[in-house]
This record gives structure tokens, sequence and C-alpha cells, in this order.
């Protein structure tokens, strides 16, 4: 994917300020993996900020710690992510290496980190009481009451209890809404005042503070007055597609705000990285069939196009079969089958390429909605500007996923959450003489597991890896030492050769040999490999 970023850059005519690269789904972890993977080649060619779906006064906290502030990794975690993203483990990674990349470069170089999102989740909208309290609190440390607009004293009543906003049911039905009483008018009206002193007094306050305490204060107003636009949609009694169309559009306008904002404050430090939904990303109108409502709405991305033009460009994700979501292989006539077929695990397609491509494909429909996987379409297809395809288990690993199934009383085991394997090698395939499913005999992968079983490259498009249990004889027979005296050659065996039968990188000293994509240099022998460790297999589970 490296040269695929760099190339794609290169192509374009003009730089790009905001590269946003999408992912169809919040359930596949390979997206945000390929993101941080991305995130450090980018960083090689000047990008300088990185910015994620998730609520930004939060991920304030994340951008102080990977520029060297005090504190945990778990604390940051908890409290500066928001939709769950802290719980993931490709999340951790990025802000660990955010940090040590940090304290090896010069402090203008610095990556910093933010969220683009309100404080808003499916289910409910928090109130706008911590934010106006946080302007507030500045506002008054140093200028005192006076300068403050009139009402400022009757915040906490006008507030009221923080529950009454954050209530799920103020977001399924209008009238459990307080956004549209008389006190959230006035609140609206004394935010916006409360923002216009914050300008009037800039000086004043940047010299008492720093700049950044002003920029804090001002983006706290900002989100109280989001989410108050936001209950005030909430509460309006239009028809449910209506409302929830307009709900929709209110969040992704606000993300659009946060991103030109975000651009105004790293203009001249480098591009940034977008990292989101493709829903949220994309160029075209965002539309969504849910229950019985047809909803559509300005995505963040078609309102940053406009606004920014070409210096906008969006990589939209693209997903084969995931065990994490349950979802199997694409059909072959669809969108992701065709781009599946010609591509594997994570490189661009550029939209020339890409029309060509998939000209005349389909839509596929094996998706369920709580699969939470939007599909390629068209209309997707047409208005971006590359695609990046995830296929955890490419079909030619499948195609050869199903020769091994047909020898005799074969068991398969796939890797995912439900067997507690780890997250790197979900969807990996066990093979099994037997039901028993106690010791594989064959094994097939497409991941690396970094610092253990890295030394293949499975990172590299389409690439993946037939193990086997060869067995001492047959491996001193294939390599002409024996296992024992693997670590003596390990450092003269090429491990990414693909068509190239190998000593295990990792489990070699055990009797295991492997192949990186076998073709027809090595499909007899494979053949014969694999006949010959079933049967063992077989043979040893027969033992009394």
């Amino acid at each position: 994917m490296a040269t695929d970023l760099r190339s794609f850059l290169e192509s374009r005519t003009r730089p790009v300020e905001l590269l946003a690269l999408g992912e169809p789904t919040h359930g596949e972890p390979a997206f945000p993996r390929l993101r941080n993977g991305a995130v450090k080649v980018l960083a090689e060619l000047g990008f300088r900020s990185v910015a994620v779906e998730s609520d930004r006064v939060a991920a304030l906290a994340v951008d102080a710690y990977v520029r060297g502030a005090g504190g945990t990794i778990d604390d940051v975690l908890a409290d500066g992510f928001t939709h769950g993203l802290g719980a993931c483990a490709a999340t951790r990674e990025l802000v660990e290496w955010m940090r040590t990349y940090n304290g090896s470069v010069p402090a203008a170089e610095r990556l910093a980190f933010h969220g683009f999102d309100p404080p808003l989740e499916m289910t409910h909208a928090v109130g706008p009481g911590p934010y106006l309290r946080h302007l507030c609190d500045y506002l008054v440390n140093h200028l005192g009451t006076e300068p403050l607009p009139a009402g400022v004293d009757d915040l906490e009543r006008l507030l009221g209890d923080d529950t009454r906003w954050s209530d799920p049911a103020a977001l399924m039905e209008a009238a459990k809404s307080i956004g549209r009483s008389e006190a959230a008018g006035t609140l609206r009206i004394l935010t916006d005042d409360l923002l216009t002193a914050l300008y009037a007094h800039a000086p004043r306050l940047v010299a008492a503070s720093t700049r950044d305490d002003w920029r804090c204060a001002r983006l706290h107003g900002t989100t109280a007055l989001g989410l108050l636009r936001y209950h005030a949609v909430a509460a309006d009694p239009a028809p449910a597609a209506d409302r929830t169309s307009r709900l929709l559009a209110v969040r992704d306008a606000l993300m659009a705000e946060n991103l030109l904002d975000i651009r105004t404050t790293e203009q001249g430090r480098g591009p940034t990285l977008v990292f989101a939904n493709n829903r949220h990303l994309q160029r075209h109108p965002s539309r969504w069939r849910l229950a019985d409502m047809d909803l559509e709405w300005s995505s963040a991305g078609s309102i940053v196009s406009a606004l920014r033009g070409d210096r906008y460009a969006v990589v939209l994700g693209s997903l084969g079969a995931s065990v994490a979501l349950g979802l199997d292989a694409p059909a072959e006539d669809t969108y992701e089958g065709r781009i599946g077929a010609a591509t594997g695990q994570g490189p661009l397609f550029a939209a020339a390429p890409l029309a060509a491509l998939v000209e005349g494909a389909r839509v596929r429909t094996d998706v369920t909605p709580e699969q939470g996987y939007f599909p390629l379409d068209a209309e997707t297809v047409s208005h971006c500007d590359a695609v990046w395809h995830v296929e955890r288990f490419s079909p030619a690993a499948a195609a050869l996923a199903a020769r091994i199934l047909e020898l005799p009383d074969v068991a398969e085991t796939r890797a995912g959450p439900d067997l507690g394997a780890p997250e790197l090698g979900w969807d990996d395939r066990f093979f099994f003489a037997g039901p028993d499913r106690h010791r594989p005999f064959a094994t097939i992968v497409a991941h690396d597991i970094p610092g253990f079983d890295d030394r293949s490259r499975l990172d590299r498009a389409g690439v993946f890896r037939l193990n086997i249990e060869a067995g001492r004889d047959e491996f001193r027979r294939l390599f002409g030492y024996g296992p024992e005296q693997f670590t003596e050659h390990r450092d003269a065996i090429d491990f990414t050769a693909v068509d190239v039968i190998v000593p295990h990188p990792a489990y070699a000293v055990q009797g295991w040999v492997s192949v990186s994509n076998p073709g027809p240099g090595t499909w007899a022998e494979v053949e014969r490999l694999l006949a010959y460790a079933h049967r063992r297999s077989a043979e040893r589970k027969r033992r009394p």
C-alpha cells in the first residue's frame, strides 16, 4: 500500500490538503490497521496530522499525549475516544506509534491528532452544559464577569439537569426532546453571545493565557452551539424520515465544519489524513435504508469537496469476506467480487482502471443490516478518487482451502473472535484430519504477526501462505538439513518468495514447511505434501 499511496498522491494535479480514507464498516479491524500503515507512509511524505471519526473535544487529550504530555495510555484510550474506538487494538497501536514518532522528530514536524465528530452517538446526544461551562470559566477567569453577556448568571437554570438532554427517548420521539424549549432557544442566543465575547476580547485573553487555551475555549463554545442545533432538529415534529435525515445532515455538517477548522489550524504544517466511515467521506449524497425510512443527506465529504475542490481527495474502502462481520465472500459479478479477484488485500485502485474493472458489476445483496457494511455501488465508485480493498482471505486462498477440504474427513476451523483468536489472525484457516480439531496438519494464513511471524511479508496485496506439517524426514528431504539446523540456515532463506517451498518462518523446528501463493512451480509437490501430512495426522489419531 505504501507504493500505491505515493503513486496516487504523485498523480494528483494539485497537492491535497485532506486525504480521506474511508472504511465501509466499523466492524472489520483490518481497516484501522491499514490506516496505521498509511499514517506511517504519509508522515514520510509530509503529512502532519490525523483526524478520525471521534469526538473532537475528547481528542484534545489524545493530541496532548502523542505530543509528549503525561498520563497513561489506558486513560487516554478511555477518555479520548468515542464510539468505542479506544477499545480497538489498532487505536492503541496508532497512539503509541505517534507518541514514539513525535519524540524522534523536531517540534515543527510532530504529528497532531484530531477528532472531527461532535459528541453524538446514534442512540443519544449529550447536552451543551459541560462545553458552555468550560467557555464561561475561561472568560470569567481572564476577564471577570463584567464583559460577559446578559443572562450568563442564568446559565445553570437554563441548562437544567444534563440527563434531560441525553435521554435516548429524545432522539426517537420529537415530543421527548427539549431542543425547542424556550430555555434551549435562549441558550443558543447566549452561546452565540459568549463566542462573540471570546472574539471581541481575544487580544486580552491570549495575552492572559495562550493561543491554545483560547482555541480550546472556542472549540468548547462551537461544540455547545452545534449540540443545540442538533437538539433543535431532534425536537422537530416532522415525519420520521425527514427528521432523521436532518439529524444525520446536522451531524455531517458539524463534521465538515470541524474538518475545515482543523485545516485552518494545520495550514502551513502539511496535509491531513482523515479516517472515517465511507458514508461520511464520500463526495455524493449519503443514502441509507433504515427500518422503513429512506434517508438522504449531504455527507461531510460532499460539503468539504464542494468548498475545497480538488484539494480534497477521497479513497473509499471495500471489503470481501470477513469473519468479524460474518460476511461471506462476495459473488464474482459484484463490485467487491471484481475488485477482490484483481487485487487481494490493501492496494488502491484509481478511478480510471477501477471504472473499467467494475463495468457491468452489480451491488452485492448478501449483506444484512446487522453486519453494518455498506456495499459499493455505481454512484460510490464514480464519485471517489480510488478504492482500497480489503480481502482478508483472497479468492485464490479460498480456492486452495476448498481443495484441501476434498481430502477425506477434513475439518476446517476459521479463526475469529468467537474462538478467542488474536485479531491479526482472524479469517486464517486451520485444517484437521478428523472432527476433534486438536492439531492441524495444514493452515492457510494471510496476515503477518509483527515481531513473531512477519518474514513472509503477507501485508503485500493478494499474498497468502500455505503451511504444512511435513515432519522431520520430509523436511530433511526437501532442504538437505533437519529442522534442528534451521536457525543456521534461516538468514539465507527468502521467505518473501512466492511459489517456492521454504521452511516455515516460525515453526520450522517442528518440521513445518510453507509456500506463499502456491502455483505451477510447486503445486505437484504441494499436493503430495498435503496428502502425506493428512495421512500422518490421521494415523496419529488412530494410535492407541
